[in-house]
């Protein structure tokens, strides 16, 4: 019998995130049938004894194929999948139990060929974890463009949580070869052909995050780095808000510099916007400690964005570099196999 849908799960080297993942697929509460396909990408360390011990309770596939990025991997397992809509979830998630009943009540009232939905921390993350999540979802970090309600329109799903019909994948052939950013370029490529991008903002996942700061700091670096690839990708796409980091830093630094001639007006803003962030994480994480991660968390965050933007935009705008050539190690090649 064919399954309603697929969820695509891309693992490298992370046997223990796919066991969590499918222990909370077992306990998904929904009457719609599901496969799952786990795309091992030439890890070292496989998945496939834990997989199997799950056969049983799930309809599961795997594949292990040569190292070829997330992108290529999760193109490889929707070419293997049966359903008409793709799940595609990192491995280093956990579904809350509805996430599934979310997913298909919200596709059986409205069209729509892709869509994803917001993440947030589970109660069993570590502090560190938590603030992460705090900086990479708040309103006063982000702007709620990673899954808020008031930002529907401008919405791009992550490929941590994001959902595509096999109509809108066989259109596309899927994700690109950049990462990160083959998230957006997809739904970007999606839109301009005419599908329609949904935020079902109920269905949101845990999404671990397992990294520590100079994973995260390398992490957002690549973000900015991305970002004026994509806005040269697609003309049009480009926001003042992709500025905000740089411009934040660059604040910053002035700031600190009229402080030390005696000017402290500057300073004082900067102070007062690290108070409302910590406040605002402390109260939704309970946590004052979280609280005080969660400042450094943003200034993490802003400065590998904002340096790897600059960077980026300096030799892709206007040095007009080839970013294949100048940025080698945000493109994976294409596995000829797949």
């Amino acid at each position: 019998m064919q399954p309603e849908y697929s969820f695509i799960v891309p693992v490298y080297n992370r046997p223990d995130e796919i066991r969590e993942l499918l222990e909370s697929m077992r306990k998904l509460i929904s009457k719609v049938s599901f496969e799952v396909v786990i795309v091992e990408d030439g890890s070292t360390i496989r998945a496939d004894e834990v997989v199997t011990r799950f056969s049983e309770d799930l309809d599961i596939s795997y594949y292990f194929k040569s190292n070829s990025g997330p992108g290529d991997s999760r193109n490889y397992g929707m070419k293997k999948a049966r359903a008409d809509y793709f799940l595609i979830l990192d491995s280093d998630v956990i579904l809350p139990e509805y996430y599934l009943k979310e997913v298909h009540s919200f596709l059986s009232a409205e069209k729509c060929d892709c869509f994803g939905g917001p993440d947030a921390a589970h109660p069993s993350f570590s502090n560190v974890q938590k603030a992460i999540d705090y900086t990479m979802t708040s309103f006063f970090t982000t702007g709620g463009i990673r899954g808020g309600k008031k930002s529907v329109n401008e919405f791009q799903p992550r490929s941590f949580n994001m959902g595509i019909s096999r109509k809108a994948f066989e259109a596309s052939q899927g994700f690109g070869q950049i990462h990160p950013g083959e998230d957006p370029d997809l739904s970007l490529r999606l839109k301009k052909a005419g599908f329609r991008i949904c935020l079902i903002n109920e269905a949101k996942v845990f999404h671990k995050r397992r990294i520590d700061w100079s994973k995260f700091y390398l992490q957002v670096k690549k973000f900015g780095m991305v970002r004026p690839i994509l806005n040269k990708w697609h003309p049009g796409s480009s926001k003042i808000t992709y500025w905000f980091p740089s411009l934040f830093i660059i604040g910053l630094i002035f700031s600190i510099f009229m402080a030390i001639i005696g000017e402290y007006f500057f300073i004082g803003a900067y102070l007062i916007y690290f108070l409302v962030i910590g406040i605002d994480a402390s109260i939704k994480n309970r946590s004052i400690f979280i609280g005080i991660l969660a400042i450094r968390a943003v200034m993490v965050q802003f400065t590998g964005y904002g340096f790897g933007f600059l960077n980026s935009t300096f030799k892709t705008s206007i040095l007009n570099k080839q970013p294949e050539k100048e940025f080698p190690q945000l493109f994976f090649k294409r596995n000829v196999g797949a």
